[in-house]
């Protein structure tokens, strides 16, 4: 325990301790981070020093003591600031800046989007990348959560060949070999392909599915330089 008068803080007001080992004849040392004027006690080998009698505190950085250290006396900073708990994180602040790491036990509520946040991509365990966005394109795609934290997104479309929508074993709701075709299906909706959805150049729009009926009201539009084929594979001559 130090020697000397104690330190009384008032409730708004925090304390932090720094120790260094001094050099034989040392009479200046550097407070690491700094301190406020006349906000600093110094303390020697536990014993509290006096102000402008035992050592000098001037410039928010350095402190120099009247009288050299020894070889390895313990000279401790005890440095206060003003802390108040309701102004550490301000509410109303559009943005904030935090040093360092920041721990948070607990639930993080209210965030629309994270700023710098990534998530780890696993390939049947395996971690095959890093990414900050991570977008499922195509229909037949489901995400369950598999445990705290963990999500598994399964893929419709690689059973058979990849052709079709796969149809899973019933034991373990893993992909089979096998998948699926529906015959007929209905265009609910009005469709332009063009450069913008179906290749920027000539290309080919298909259908693997024998029957498209195009709902009453509803138009379907060939922009230039497509063509459209329906039953690609020609199942509906099966």
């Amino acid at each position: 325990m130090a020697i000397g008068r104690p330190v009384t803080l008032t409730g708004n007001v925090a304390a932090k301790m720094i120790n260094v080992l001094a050099t034989a004849g040392q009479t200046s040392f550097t407070v690491e981070g700094g301190y406020r004027i006349n906000q600093i006690a110094v303390y020697r080998n536990g014993v509290r020093l006096a102000q402008s009698r035992d050592f000098t505190a001037n410039d928010g950085s350095t402190v120099t003591l009247l009288s050299a250290a020894t070889e390895s006396d313990v000279i401790a900073y005890q440095i206060f600031d003003d802390f108040s708990v309701a102004n550490a994180i301000v509410s109303s602040a559009s943005a904030q800046t935090i040093d360092g790491d920041l721990t948070v036990t607990g639930t993080i509520s209210g965030l629309t989007s994270v700023t710098g946040a990534a998530v780890g991509i696993q390939s049947g365990g395996t971690l095959i990348g890093i990414a900050q966005t991570i977008n499922f394109i195509g229909s037949g795609n489901t995400v369950v959560e598999s445990s705290a934290g963990v999500l598994d997104v399964s893929i419709s479309g690689s059973g058979g060949g990849g052709l079709g929508t796969a149809i899973n074993y019933s034991s373990d709701d893993s992909t089979s070999p096998f998948s699926y075709i529906d015959s007929d299906v209905t265009v609910g909706e009005d469709m332009l392909f063009d450069s913008t959805n179906a290749g920027v150049s000539s290309s080919y729009v298909v259908s693997v599915i024998p029957n498209v009926t195009v709902a009453s009201g509803v138009a379907v539009t060939v922009g230039t330089g497509k063509t459209m084929i329906i039953d690609v594979l020609q199942i509906g001559d099966l």
